[in-house]
């Protein structure tokens, strides 16, 4: 009789038992400084949206809620998911975050401005195209141990035993943009590789020097000098779909001026 009773129990109310195999990672503890200096890293705090992909026991969401952040982590295993839970319960966070029993790879991360993970190598390449697509410029991403591959970090720092990565989400600027600014008229072609960029700039007909470029999620930044009138420039400016809006700060025979400029991408 008592295994028929056992038979049915199994029948009314089946179980999910989810194998190793099934799992994209398998589930390993991120050490307290970890996490603590992940977010350092990323200055995680409030305003932010944290998504852990792999949450596990929910220790990254439930420490970035307790720096005043809100967001939620995705793991397939519900055990772990039981876990965060009765975690996030006992911080006394559980208003700020939730957790949800979920593949990360169909997960909508577009929301957040800080994502986590520790995953595998071979798992962070097939995000990575999803990251740069789906995140905004700015957004901060990252890793626990493996890279990205040809997408260089930002940042990397060894914490404990283990390096970390973190990747900031750029702005797609490459293309052809022309403003006027001052009735002076400026062209620029921005070739781009994640966040790395080759600029070549004009004003008017005569091509400028440039001497620094920097791209750091929407913000550019760039030094350049017109080695026939001696005048340099500093363009800071932000991306936003079609359109870089910003200020030039020049210096031509010793009289600085700033004006705003607003550049167009041509194609």
């Amino acid at each position: 009789m008592r295994p028929f009773v056992i038979f049915m129990l199994i029948t009314v109310f089946p179980l999910r038992l989810i194998s190793a195999q099934e799992l994209d990672v398998p589930f390993y503890v991120t050490e307290p400084e970890v996490v603590d200096g992940m977010l350092d890293m990323a200055g995680v705090g409030p305003g932010d949206y944290l998504i852990d992909l792999g949450s596990g026991d929910g220790r990254i969401v439930i420490a970035a809620a307790k720096r005043g952040a809100v967001g939620h982590g995705v793991d397939l295993d519900p055990q772990r998911n039981i876990e965060a839970n009765r975690n996030a319960r006992e911080a006394g966070v559980a208003d700020r975050v939730v957790f949800l029993e979920q593949d990360l790879f169909e997960t909508d991360f577009s929301r957040a401005t800080v994502v986590t993970m520790f995953l595998l190598r071979s798992v962070n390449l097939r995000l990575k195209p999803d990251l740069l697509s789906r995140l905004r410029p700015g957004t901060r991403v990252l890793s626990h141990t493996f890279d990205m591959g040809d997408w260089e970090p930002d940042l990397r720092k060894v914490i404990g035993i283990r390096p970390v990565y973190l990747w900031v989400i750029p702005a797609r600027v490459d293309g052809v943009w022309e403003w006027t600014s001052d009735d002076a008229s400026f062209s620029m072609t921005i070739k781009q590789r994640f966040q790395h960029i080759d600029v070549s700039i004009h004003a008017g007909e005569q091509q400028l020097k440039v001497e620094s470029s920097e791209l750091k999620g929407e913000r550019i930044t760039l030094i350049a000098s017109d080695s026939n009138s001696g005048a340099r420039y500093l363009f800071s400016g932000k991306a936003e779909e079609d359109q870089i809006t910003g200020f030039i700060q020049s210096r031509h025979n010793g009289s600085p001026a700033v004006n705003s400029f607003s550049a167009k991408r041509l194609r």
